[in-house]
């Protein structure tokens, strides 16, 4: 699995296999997702896979 430094080099100089991109679990729905380029630069801040699991969070 690459860091995300790495991934930002290498999207900028060549293609990377999805399988190379790093995953996380939604804090909602609990399903994996992968690195997105429109999350390059705050993806440490990504919790969740989607716009509806993003408003349909458990309220603690």
């Amino acid at each position: 699995m690459l860091k995300n430094d790495e991934i930002l080099k290498n999207t900028k100089l060549k293609t990377v296999k999805k399988s190379d991109l790093p995953t996380k679990s939604c804090l909602t729905c609990n399903l994996p997702f992968t690195w997105r380029k429109k999350w390059e630069k705050n993806w440490d801040d990504v919790k969740y896979c989607s716009l509806k699991c993003r408003t349909n969070k458990t309220k603690d």
